[in-house]
This record gives structure tokens, C-alpha cells and sequence, in this order.
């Protein structure tokens, strides 16, 4: 690919993006029982207000009025993509040529299929978290379209082998332990592994992508509503999205804006474990409260791990706690992001707060970004993205 293959990121920024409901208040940020609002939807996104409601104390019209807030201030947001089993996730190391990290971000965070971009410091300069149907796919997006756009000096690839723990396992922790538990019948415990690419993507039908792109703009949306949306009756929607739950075809999470609520510095480590270690280690990894996503990879470093903490003085405390716990794992490189301006679809400020979303879609069409139609929305394929994600 030449350099015109992308010479005009800017405009993808602007051509494809469906904008969420509200517009972020600069002097928002959380209360505590909004925070405690955001742990009892993490542990149950669908959970009717009533139960949220008696969770937290409150009423359920109040529960509902301020998750509006938030939400429609972009400080949170419900969202569903497909499981681990059914994708192929890898992780892209990008390094760019000076002053061209602007650009080649943008372009990146424009693509269906590029979940997640975070800007770092570091011996790379973005960091990719990317998704395909298969591996032969993955390889052609990779290599052809992330690595031909202008400004990008080099890339390097780490295809996620086993998922121990990610961005839908994290709690924030602002309730009581055992009312969180109470919210959900059928609690995911932390650290369980789920191999990427188990079951094949092509084998989710047309109705469940459908569904899951849905939800992926709202994942709390209702019965009807979706119905209405996918063409679908209730009762149809209703099953459907009960089974892709109950077989773990489908991942559904609250995120957050997570600066604002005092955690304003991630770390991506890399490491190595001994095999005989690496399962162990790594789930045991996941249930640490830092731990916002722990996989293993390919490559030299078989152990990625992702942490959001309280600030830069809190890695050296963290590293400690590391080397105390798991005398097995030896830290190679830990990277500090910048800024993340996408995650899982969602497109972010500087504070982290939802400012729009392209629609998440896991196949690459031969298009290059800059041949993409320029009115529309983004539609991606309706399948929804992986679980691997922060």
C-alpha cells in the first residue's frame, strides 16, 4: 500500500461515527453512589431498576435518572460484543514516524475491526487491540491496512491464545461485596480461562449478529425495542438473547470514564511465565482489584496484563505486589498509556468520557480506510467484537 492509502484520516473522523445520546459536561464526574451505580451494573448490566434500586438502597426511578445522567454525559455506558470463542484477537504494537501519531491514531480508531487504540510512551507508540473471523483474515488487516497507513514505521503482533480475565470482569468496587453478589444469579468468577477462536465465527447466525449489534449501541436495551430494531418479535429477542447468555456466546458490560473516577494511569505489562506456571499465574492475575485484563500471547513474552491504578506513584507499589505474589513471572516491559481514544467501540476525550462510537465489526471488506463511502454510518457486519478487551 502507498502513502495515499490513508492521507486523509481526519475525514474519517468526522464521515462514519454515530454519535452517543448526550454531550459530555466538562465539570461532570462521579458521586459515590453513582460509582456504587456503575459496580451493580457491572455485576448485572440487564438487572431491572428494581433490583438495582434495592441493591443500592434507592429507588428504582432514582437508580434509573442517574444512570441517564451519566450516560448521556458520556461518564459510563452499557455494551455487548461477541465472546472469546468465536474471534481471532490480537494485539498490535505500532510504531509511527514523528508527528504522524495524530494521524495514524484517528485512522485506527475509524476501523470496525480495531476494538481499542491507546496512545502510549513507551518503545511503541499505539496500541492495538484488533479482531477478524480467522487468522488468515486477521493477518491481511493487520499487514495490509493497519500497517500500510501513512506514518506507520513499523507493527508488531501478539494473537491472544487464552483470555484469563478482562475488561467485564472488573469491578469498581463501591458496594458491599455480598450485595454485589446478590445482584447476580449466575456470578462469573474471576480467573477463568476462555480460549480465543474456540468455535467458529461463521457459525453465529444472521438473527444473533443482528442482536448483538444492537446492543452493542445500548446494552441495556429492551425487549421490544430490540425486537423492533432487529426485526424480530419480543418473545424471539427475548430467547435469543437469554440463550447467547447462557451458552457465553455473548459479553455485555458497564464501562466508565475511568480519570475521572481517580484512575487515571493504565499499564501494560509484558512478562514471562513458565509454562507449568502460566495458567496458574494468570489466573490468579485476573483476580487482583488492579487487573483490568490478563491473557496469554504469542511471542517471546507470553503474559500481557493490563492495570488501571491510581497514578504513576502507584507502580512501583503495584511491581512489589507482583513480585511478592508470583516469585514465577518476570516483567520484560511495562508501557504507560497517553491516552486511549477508543475502547471496545466507543471513541473518548482526553477524560476518558464517551464522545461517539463506530458500530464494531469484525471483517475487513478490501477496502482501504480512505475508499470507505463518505456519508452513512458505519453498519460494521453486526457481529459485535471480542472479549480480550480492557
Amino acid at each position: 500500500m502507498n502513502d495515499e492509502a490513508s492521507k486523509s484520516p481526519e475525514s474519517l473522523m468526522h464521515m462514519d461515527l454515530v454519535p452517543d445520546s448526550g454531550t459530555a459536561d466538562p465539570d461532570a464526574g462521579f458521586s459515590e453512589l453513582d460509582l456504587a451505580l456503575i459496580d451493580a451494573l457491572q455485576a448485572a448490566p440487564r438487572a431491572p431498576w428494581s433490583r438495582i434500586g434495592r441493591a443500592l438502597g434507592v429507588d428504582p426511578t432514582t437508580a434509573a435518572r442517574r444512570w441517564e445522567r451519566l450516560r448521556a454525559g458520556g461518564l459510563a455506558w452499557i455494551t455487548a460484543y461477541s465472546s472469546a470463542g468465536t474471534t481471532a484477537v490480537a494485539y498490535v504494537e505500532v510504531r509511527c514516524r514523528p508527528r504522524h501519531l495524530e494521524a495514524v491514531s484517528a485512522a485506527a480508531a475509524a476501523l470496525p475491526w480495531v476494538f481499542s487504540v491507546d496512545e502510549t510512551a513507551g518503545d511503541f507508540d499505539l496500541f492495538l487491540s484488533v479482531a477478524a473471523p480467522d487468522l488468515p483474515t486477521l493477518g491481511r488487516s493487520v499487514h495490509r491496512v493497519i500497517g500500510g497507513l501513512r506514518g506507520v514505521r513499523s507493527t508488531r503482533t501478539r494473537l491472544g491464545i487464552t483470555l484469563y480475565g478482562e475488561g467485564r470482569d472488573w469491578r469498581m468496587r463501591a458496594m458491599e461485596p455480598a450485595e454485589r453478589a446478590a445482584l447476580s444469579a449466575t456470578p462469573r468468577p474471576r480467573g477463568g480461562r476462555v480460549a480465543h477462536g474456540l468455535r467458529a465465527y461463521d457459525r453465529v447466525s444472521p438473527e444473533d449478529r443482528a442482536l448483538l449489534a444492537a446492543l452493542g449501541g445500548d446494552g441495556r436495551l429492551g425487549y421490544t425495542e430490540l425486537g423492533a430494531m432487529t426485526g424480530m418479535s419480543e418473545h424471539t429477542a427475548r430467547r435469543r438473547v437469554q440463550r447467547m447468555t447462557r451458552e457465553g456466546a455473548i459479553t455485555i458490560r458497564c464501562d466508565l470514564a475511568h480519570p475521572l473516577a481517580g484512575l487515571p494511569t493504565m499499564v501494560v505489562y509484558r512478562a514471562c511465565v513458565p509454562y507449568p506456571h502460566l495458567e496458574t499465574t494468570g489466573n490468579a492475575l485476573a483476580r487482583l482489584d488492579q487487573v483490568r485484563m490478563c491473557v496469554s500471547v504469542s511471542g517471546p513474552q507470553n503474559l500481557l496484563v493490563l492495570v488501571w491504578l491510581h497514578g504513576l506513584d502507584a507502580i512501583d507499589p503495584f511491581e512489589a505486589l507482583l513480585a511478592e505474589r508470583f516469585p514465577a513471572l518476570e516483567v520484560k516491559d511495562r508501557t504507560v498509556a497517553l491516552h486511549t481514544p477508543k475502547r471496545m467501540g466507543r471513541l473518548l476525550d482526553a477524560q476518558g468520557r464517551a464522545i461517539g462510537r463506530v458500530p464494531l465489526g469484525m471483517t475487513w471488506d478490501g477496502t482501504l480506510p480512505d475508499e470507505r463511502p463518505r456519508s452513512g454510518r458505519h453498519a460494521g457486519n453486526g457481529s459485535g467484537a471480542p472479549d480480550g478487551s480492557k
